[in-house]
């Protein structure tokens, strides 16, 4: 597609139909809940699938001659380039839905049959943000919110892609966010923005990458940094030390559990002296599919509930909830990292603090109705 729909030209019945389709598209996604819209090429159809609570559906596919229009329309809205075809391209995009913006972030990738177009729906308000809203057990929020208190150290939320660490992220910010603080974030990209944080967008093409940002941002007087996931020694080495030297660090590693997080960054060069005197609080977390409250059934052995499924939900499902694993970093635990201990050590030792495993966490949930007992064998480890 041509420009014609941004630069004052007659749009064409292709072009008007490819913005019609779309704008329904995107309210049918709100409505659903979907928290990505997936647009994949074939060699005669665009599939279109949304993701709610985890899991892909399909949805009806656009008209095949509407294909380009529609891939073109989202990568104009988007400012990507859209003579650009052999590359991969990351955008975002702002529309008025429903008497209020609505935030994408858009991902194009070449495959064999066209450009494939994911976008994620970034639909949190801060107000939304709340503790509550995590999940947590009062003895494991009173741990977070303790360990968030202190004037410095590192704080690091772990688990896969999609296990809702950038929430709990910023429901930390959120309840430090004052105007006595300077909090800064790192972030690629930002996908919630928080009125009062000076957030960065990193960007390696031009040389802004996540060490080079937390280098400028320390010299920028602040308290309190964020650093959106810790993928090398250089970054670790930097928000290590910051948190050495009177500032409060908050990260992401993708890491299985609490315990394997000290052994992944002791392997990616970090000395067991710096850790044990650095990190304050290690949260791992996964998401599982809510019960239905509407539909689900209690099992006869009272052994948790069954998913059923009605009018209201999707196969007994209703939303997700989060289980957590969280360890604060005890004296024991800081004996065994400064004499470098296995992922095995560290976590008999959390055990033996008191700290529960994500499988644990989650069987409590289980026993409490909230979700089954295969959503969390399937997301957690023995």
């Amino acid at each position: 597609m041509n420009n014609r729909l941004t630069t004052g030209e007659r749009p064409s019945p292709q072009d008007v139909q490819a913005v019609e389709w779309l704008s329904q598209l995107f309210l049918k996604g709100l409505e659903l809940k979907a928290s990505d819209i997936h647009l994949e090429p074939f060699e005669n159809l665009l599939r279109v699938r949304f993701r709610r609570d985890g899991v892909l559906y399909e949805m009806p596919s656009p008209p095949a001659a509407l294909r380009e229009q529609i891939i073109s329309r989202i990568k104009v809205q988007s400012r990507l380039d859209i003579a650009e075809k052999r590359l991969p391209q990351d955008g975002r995009m702002q529309l008025p839905l429903e008497r209020r913006q609505v935030d994408m972030r858009v991902s194009s990738l070449p495959t064999l049959h066209g450009e494939k177009i994911v976008l994620r729906i970034l639909n949190l308000q801060t107000n939304q943000l709340g503790f509550e809203a995590l999940g947590l057990a009062d003895a494991e929020r009173e741990h977070l919110l303790q360990a968030i208190a202190k004037p410095n150290g590192l704080v690091l939320i772990t688990g896969p892609t999609g296990s809702g660490k950038t929430v709990t992220l910023y429901t930390c910010l959120n309840h430090l966010n004052t105007t006595g603080v300077n909090i800064a974030t790192v972030e690629d990209p930002s996908e919630i923005v928080l009125p009062g944080a000076n957030q960065v967008n990193v960007n390696e093409r031009i040389g802004l990458t996540f060490d080079t940002a937390l280098r400028a941002l320390l010299r920028q007087d602040p308290d309190i940094l964020m650093v959106g996931e810790i993928r090398d020694l250089a970054t670790a080495d930097i928000a290590v030390k910051a948190s050495q030297t009177g500032h409060l660090v908050l990260s992401t590693l993708h890491t299985n559990d609490a315990p394997s997080t000290l052994t992944r960054l002791n392997h990616m060069g970090i000395a067991g002296f710096n850790l044990a005197s650095s990190v304050v609080l290690i949260c791992a977390q996964r998401l599982v599919r809510r019960l239905c409250p509407s539909c689900k059934k209690p099992q006869q052995d009272s052994s948790g509930y069954l998913a059923i499924g009605c009018a209201s939900c999707i196969d007994g499902y209703k939303g997700r909830i989060a289980i957590h694993q969280v360890m604060p970093i005890t004296e024991g635990l800081q004996q065994l990292i400064l004499e470098q201990a296995s992922a095995q050590a560290l976590a008999a030792q959390a055990a033996l603090d008191g700290v529960r495993t994500l499988r644990q966490n989650g069987m409590s949930k289980v026993a409490a109705g909230e979700t089954t007992l295969q959503e969390v064998l399937a997301a957690t480890h023995g």
